[in-house]
């Protein structure tokens, strides 16, 4: 079922997202909080020896090493960065934003994995029906994103949106193309007291949803 209109899916920078992420980027882009709890949510959720799909994946995918798994299969935007991601067994390249289909068969994938990247999708609903097509019968998506994007590139949806609606957003999408409702898993830390380093932590926001 769609859920965004026209006007939601624009975004400020309407080229090509295959320009943007012709280069490398080889920093995190999610701070080690973040970083070290979404690994910690992994280890609970995915069972070992299972079949994993890292979407809109990087040079890193905080899989926990000391797991064991069947398969892991990456997808990303830039080759190199995908080329450096040593837990990854295989990997293809393609532009959600322009072909949502996924080349894999029915059923033949236990978990999904987004991080930091739902933020970037102009059609979410194509490929969320595509994900529960190739997720097994208990397969589980988890979509985990912070407060932080390119804004250039992501769409009005996300930009315009408070962070409690963006979680009901991907909520809303999930639910309406193939899974049951999700779990939320909201984390907020508090900002380092060394005067030195200053800051509020990354929040941590994760759904967690098995098909319908």
């Amino acid at each position: 079922m769609e859920v965004l209109n026209n006007y939601q899916r624009k975004k400020l920078d309407e080229s090509n997202d295959e320009e943007f992420y012709s280069e490398p980027k080889f920093v995190y882009h999610l701070d080690s909080n973040f970083r070290q709890y979404l690994s910690q949510v992994y280890k609970n959720e995915i069972d070992n020896h299972s079949t994993v799909l890292d979407l809109m994946s990087s040079w890193d995918s905080y899989l926990p090493k000391e797991n064991t798994y069947k398969k892991v299969i990456g997808h990303g935007l830039n080759k190199k960065e995908l080329e450096r991601n040593n837990i990854l067994d295989s990997f293809w390249v393609q532009n959600f934003n322009i072909n949502q289909d996924i080349r894999l068969e029915n059923g033949s994938i236990d978990y999904c994995l987004m991080v930091a990247a739902w933020q970037y999708l102009q059609y979410p609903e194509n490929l969320t029906r595509e994900i529960s097509r190739i997720l097994s019968d208990k397969g589980k998506i988890i979509v985990s994103f912070s407060n932080r994007a390119f804004w250039h590139k992501a769409p009005n949806i996300w930009t315009t949106s408070t962070e409690d609606e963006r979680v009901q957003y991907v909520r809303k999408v999930l639910i309406s193309n193939g899974f049951k409702e999700p779990r939320i898993i909201k984390k907020f830390n508090e900002p380092d007291l060394n005067i030195f380093n200053f800051f509020k932590k990354d929040p941590f926001y994760c759904l967690i949803a098995t098909k319908e």
